[in-house]
């Protein structure tokens, strides 16, 4: 896959894992047959949603190397098998990927928490395999849908967010899938603190003007930034070239820029960044 992707393709949902729910834009049944009773038939974003068993064989192996990884259910409040100190920051990743920024954020900063969310069992095997390997005990990796963002973390819980280089999904068909929504946006400024950092960044224009046109709705007048009553942002920065004014930009290394950043710089491609505060 070219990119960090934070949704669940189609493939895993109606393909790969058969007993997971049907994807909501899903045309395959014309009726609804599933039953409502049933946990394991609920779509992503229902609170009673419970993750089913998996035949996959890393997923075997996370349950292994706890608490460097964490997946599914336990990664949820309601069984939370991960422990978090209140006093230092907490930075969570969406779309880790295989964890390469989070581990090294890690390294770097061994007072504060890091997470690393992704869908894909194998990446988040070896993502906390090298965590356990390099003794860094402030890094988890979750196996876990971004959808049920809202299960995983209480209420500002989090000091800092990133989602680096999503899936575009460029197709006028596949838009309904990006992530970013304002939805979600009003769902990550819940689980922020106030003062909390939520930093974007991707390569394709067309998504970095709809996540604009989605952040209308949740931005603070300029005038009155701090006077803002509804859940609200300030824009600390936007930019539609990050990398412009840097002649030394094609060798920055991770964690300054992910794998994909490195490769667009090099394609000459501009990176769009934007850079929020929870209000």
């Amino acid at each position: 896959m070219r990119r960090n992707q934070p949704m669940m393709p189609k493939s895993e949902k109606n393909i790969k894992n058969p007993e997971l729910p049907k994807s909501p834009g899903s045309n395959e049944h014309h009726q609804d047959s599933r039953d409502p009773r049933d946990p394991k038939t609920l779509r992503l974003t229902d609170p009673a949603y419970r993750y089913p068993g998996s035949g996959n064989l890393y997923w075997k192996k996370l349950q292994a190397i706890k608490p460097f990884a964490i997946a599914d259910n336990a990664c949820e409040l309601a069984e939370r098998q991960f422990t978090l100190d209140p006093n230092r920051p907490l930075h969570v990743e969406l779309g880790c990927n295989g964890g390469h920024v989070t581990l090294e954020w890690a390294k770097q900063n061994p007072n504060h928490q890091y997470i690393g969310i992704d869908w894909k069992f194998k990446q988040i095997f070896f993502a906390a395999e090298k965590a356990q390997l390099r003794g860094l005990t402030n890094a988890t990796f979750m196996r876990a849908y971004l959808e049920r963002l809202q299960f995983i973390f209480s209420k500002n819980e989090v000091d800092f967010m990133y989602l680096f280089f999503p899936d575009p999904w460029p197709k006028k068909k596949q838009k309904k899938n990006r992530f970013l929504t304002t939805e979600r946006l009003l769902t990550i400024h819940s689980l922020l603190k106030t003062g909390g950092i939520f930093h974007i960044k991707t390569d394709h224009a067309e998504y970095f003007d709809s996540m604009l046109e989605e952040l209308k709705a949740v931005i603070a007048p300029p005038e009155k930034p701090n006077g803002a009553t509804e859940p609200s942002f300030e824009i600390l920065e936007l930019t539609k070239n990050l990398h412009e004014k840097n002649e030394n930009a094609r060798g920055l290394t991770i964690p300054d820029v992910t794998l994909f950043e490195r490769i667009f710089i090099k394609q000459g491609l501009p990176i769009h960044s934007l850079k929020l505060k929870a209000l």
